[in-house]
């Protein structure tokens, strides 16, 4: 994705497709390095050549051990394609989600109709597929993380039911159909965003295999509580509430919002994944390092396309941040330098981690 040239259509599906690619070609080997460590590879959206994630913790411990040559690898590596790899995770996350909430009694129907009319609503899945890509790229599975991944979306779920409420942003539409608090009421949207984020916090205790290690499930759902805290999304939206129509607000003020309300999740994302497929302390570093830079650059994108896609195209009201005088990287920076700055932060994402 080219974020310098206006974005497309599907512009925060190719932003999707982005922080994945990102994540796995982190680790873009040259062919015959590919060929050296006998990888099998990904062709991302760019046409480059990324290491699937599966093999990444076995790749950068051959680069600490001698190198196999190239003449005794006996088949050259297959290419994995990203948008089926994408394609199936997402639908593996949507049968997870619609079976992690059930109403159990006529009691519940109404919260869990509620909690499952804004978790099921569509959406990229972003989230839960880098928490399963960051697993698998240190070695564990699907399984093993599939219970954070849900959790991850119940999370975001509950951040955009409860960012729509009328004290909040105050917003009509949300992935193309009313938001909850125009469907259930104000008081159900509330309780409905307030048991997703409860449930989040269980699904990851009761749906954790026990083949992963205790202390990676206590350590994800630290993780995850730390991301909804004073310095996660709670905070960010306290910030970028408070900075509404205020003068003064600099960059700096802009990124402290953004880092805790937009990127603590995508933090959580890969560094959930990473724990839960066993990585160690400092690969765990690395991931977080890498979600801290493409969060931001996420944010910027989805500030452009404020400005410059239609409510159709967004699922969303469009030109709802001009509209409450948010302070956001296009307001700061103008068109051209946000699709910049968007460019510097994903490079440096890639580039640095």
């Amino acid at each position: 994705l080219d974020i310098m040239a206006p974005l497309p259509k599907s512009g925060l599906m190719a932003l999707g497709c982005l922080l994945l690619v990102a994540l796995l070609s982190q680790y873009q080997t040259t062919s015959k390095g590919i060929q050296n460590i006998g990888s099998s590879t990904i062709r991302s959206q760019t046409g480059k050549s990324c290491v699937h994630p599966r093999n990444v913790r076995r790749i950068l411990r051959s680069r600490a051990a001698s190198t196999v040559e190239a003449s005794e690898v006996q088949s050259p590596p297959a290419v994995f394609d990203l948008n089926t790899y994408l394609k199936d995770k997402k639908m593996s996350v949507e049968k997870a989600l619609d079976a992690s909430v059930q109403s159990s009694c006529a009691q519940t129907d109404k919260i869990c109709e509620a909690m499952r009319y804004s978790l099921l609503a569509g959406g990229k899945r972003v989230r839960p597929i880098m928490c399963i890509a960051a697993c698998e790229m240190v070695g564990g599975t699907e399984k093993d993380c599939m219970g954070g991944a849900v959790a991850l979306e119940m999370i975001h779920t509950m951040s955009l039911i409860h960012d729509d409420l009328p004290s909040m942003d105050n917003d009509d539409l949300r992935r193309g159909m009313p938001t909850s608090h125009v469907k259930y009421g104000e008081d159900v949207a509330i309780l409905a965003g307030d048991a997703l984020l409860s449930e989040s916090f269980a699904h990851v205790a009761k749906n954790t295999p026990s083949s992963v290690p205790a202390e990676r499930t206590v350590k994800v759902l630290q993780i995850l509580g730390d991301a909804v805290g004073p310095v996660g999304l709670a905070g960010g939206q306290i910030m970028d509430l408070e900075c509404e129509g205020k003068q003064g607000v600099t960059y700096e003020d802009l990124q402290w919002i953004h880092r805790h309300k937009t990127g603590a999740l995508l933090r959580a994302a890969v560094a959930s994944g990473a724990v839960l497929g066993g990585a160690s302390d400092k690969e765990v570093e690395k991931c977080i390092e890498y979600a801290e830079k493409i969060g931001l650059a996420f944010q910027v994108a989805d500030d452009i396309l404020d400005v410059t896609a239609t409510a159709e195209e967004l699922g969303k009201t469009a030109g709802k941040d001009e509209a409450t005088d948010k302070t956001t990287y296009v307001k700061l920076l103008g068109l051209e330098g946000a699709r910049q700055e968007a460019k510097r932060l994903a490079d440096e994402a890639t580039d640095k981690t």
